[in-house]
């Protein structure tokens, strides 16, 4: 196949763009800055450039684009850099995939699309909710449409939080563990929808070959914990104490809007259509995924 990715320098697209080449598969970045070789191709989509070459010969196109929503306080200039970043990207890429009839767009969201459902169990037939990520995560699915409108099946990644030793949530909270700071936050009742790096690459990778699959497609581990759970779990893996416990209160004083809907809320959600399409985990609980992860 022939992929081009965008978002490929994130821990997502980074650990995808290695695992397709492994597999002989052709990769082309898509980059802001100048580009580095053959495999990559410029745009600007803060402006609206891309060069609609670039997708010609494409078979599927991925995009994982959007500056992280935990990388600053939420003013309102932040909120708006972190719609920005997904839906004015998604709508170009949308555009210029339908122009030239590319088979297959596999395009980031996120679980965040069901709001805080506290206890209740959500798949991907769940209704959207009503806070700034779920609203955000709807209109960037929305921002899609171009694509799905010209016929290309359009799969919506809904991703929650990635395991990685590397980069990402894990990395921040590792090291706050290492030096006995770790703990729950709030109550620790709140769901905490996670997957294994590598699964979620292998994810992207089956949706990409399985045509039959379209629409959303809740990327998490099959066994969703509450952060109290995780909380327990990272604490064993590396062998350290987690007696704390983070008040909300602190956390809406230090985060703000951030704290209610990123900390304190959470989605029980499972993997409906990827079961169902016979996708097999490597990290089916978050023991395994975290022990994966982390050298002990």
């Amino acid at each position: 196949m022939r992929v081009v990715v965008a978002g490929s320098l994130g821990l997502i697209g980074t650990a995808l763009v290695s695992s397709l080449r492994s597999d002989g598969h052709e990769v082309v970045r898509l980059v802001r800055r100048p580009t580095a070789g053959p495999d990559e191709a410029r745009w600007d989509p803060d402006r609206g450039d891309i060069s609609v070459s670039t997708f010609e010969g494409a078979d599927a196109v991925v995009n994982l684009c959007g500056v992280g929503i935990g990388d600053g306080r939420w003013s309102g200039a932040y909120k708006q850099l972190i719609r920005d970043s997904r839906i004015l990207a998604t709508d170009l890429l949308s555009e210029a995939v339908a122009s030239v009839g590319v088979p297959v767009l596999a395009n980031a969201s996120a679980v965040g699309y069901y709001g805080d459902c506290g206890a209740r169990v959500v798949d991907e037939s769940s209704p959207n909710g009503d806070d700034f990520l779920a609203t955000t995560c709807r209109d960037w699915e929305s921002a899609t449409k171009a694509a799905s409108a010209a016929g290309t099946r359009t799969v919506l990644l809904r991703s929650g939080l990635v395991m990685s030793h590397r980069r990402g949530a894990l990395g921040r909270l590792r090291s706050l563990y290492s030096i006995g700071l770790g703990g729950r936050l709030g109550d620790g009742r709140q769901y905490f929808p996670w997957i294994a790096l590598e699964d979620e690459v292998d994810a992207i990778k089956f949706l990409l070959s399985h045509t039959e699959i379209d629409g959303p497609v809740n990327l998490t581990g099959p066994a969703p914990v509450t952060n109290a759970e995780f909380t327990s779990a990272l604490a064993r893996a590396l062998h350290r104490p987690a007696p704390w416990v983070v008040p909300s209160f602190a956390l809406s004083a230090v985060f703000g809007e951030f704290a209610r809907v990123g900390l304190l809320a959470g989605q029980r959600a499972i993997p409906t259509v990827l079961e169902g399409a016979g996708f097999e985990f490597r990290r089916k609980t978050i023991g395994e995924a975290l022990h994966s992860v982390i050298e002990v």
